[in-house]
């Protein structure tokens, strides 16, 4: 119960993140979103959910608590409505419900974490993800689109959450967790991220660009988390478990495709921001 609370409460700090970057990315460009002051209250939203995100992961498997803090992306929706008076349709509604729908099948089928350590080759595998998401960012960065830019910054937390649940199978001290690279790849992944984030909201609505990123966070480190690390769903709820991935993901896609809406005249996107 407490790691489906710490995911509950994840979920929730990332839709008001996501809402507060978005206006803040609306009101300054470049290095100085980074610097506003809303941009700031929803970097500390993201760090606090972050850190419940790892309360989830000491007991729930990876594609579960990815699965769940999808569902911000719920809240996010109804949160632009609010305060970005970006317009939500009927198909915008009906997919919010679809994701809902597919989260609480997850919640219901996810087992145990498993206690498998990371293989020998998932740092490797880390250091080269790192680099491609660095590498994909500088490219991205000057003139990419804010899908493309949101799928980056998605694979940069997905490493992210996959190094989380690296350290969370094994036992260290404090002076081992600052000492193992894992830990600063964190990190790192999670500093790229957030820029290149930024930098999607500054160039596309927020609804979009957040689906993109979740579909992403849920299905590369859900699936490395099952067939390398070793997570499993309850018995007999395999079918529910996959149903309801599929459920996440496919409102997801609905949302980034137009169902959350545009924003209104004036707001978000380029010609809202004060980009010259």
């Amino acid at each position: 119960m407490i790691g489906f609370a710490a995911a509950i409460a994840g979920t929730l700090l990332y839709g008001v993140a996501s809402v507060a970057q978005s206006y803040a990315a609306q009101r300054a460009s470049g290095a100085a979103v980074l610097r506003h002051p809303v941009y700031l209250v929803g970097l500390g939203c993201d760090l606090l959910a972050w850190l419940a995100s790892l309360v989830a992961l000491w007991s729930l498997p990876l594609f579960a608590v990815q699965s769940l803090l999808a569902g911000s992306l719920a809240v996010t929706v109804v949160l632009a409505a609010l305060v970005l008076h970006v317009p939500v349709g009927p198909a915008g509604r009906v997919a919010t419900a679809v994701v809902i729908v597919g989260l609480v099948l997850v919640s219901w089928s996810a087992g145990a974490e498993s206690t498998r350590a990371a293989p020998g080759w998932f740092v490797g595998l880390l250091v080269a993800l790192l680099a491609a998401v660095v590498a994909g960012g500088v490219a991205l960065y000057g003139r990419g689109g804010s899908i493309a830019l949101a799928a980056v910054a998605a694979l940069g937390f997905s490493g992210a959450a996959m190094a989380a649940r690296a350290l969370a199978s094994s036992s260290l001290s404090l002076a081992g967790l600052l000492a193992d690279p894992v830990a600063w790849m964190i990190v790192a992944f999670g500093v790229v991220g957030a820029v290149l984030y930024a930098r999607s909201l500054e160039r596309g609505a927020v609804g979009p660009a957040t689906a993109t990123l979740w579909v992403i966070e849920v299905l590369v480190p859900g699936g490395l988390g099952v067939l390398v690390l070793g997570d499993t769903v309850r018995p007999g709820t395999l079918v529910l478990a996959a149903a309801g991935v599929a459920l996440a993901i496919a409102g997801t896609v609905a949302l980034a495709r137009g169902g959350a809406g545009e924003p209104a005249p004036g707001i978000g996107g380029e010609s809202g921001s004060s980009q010259g």
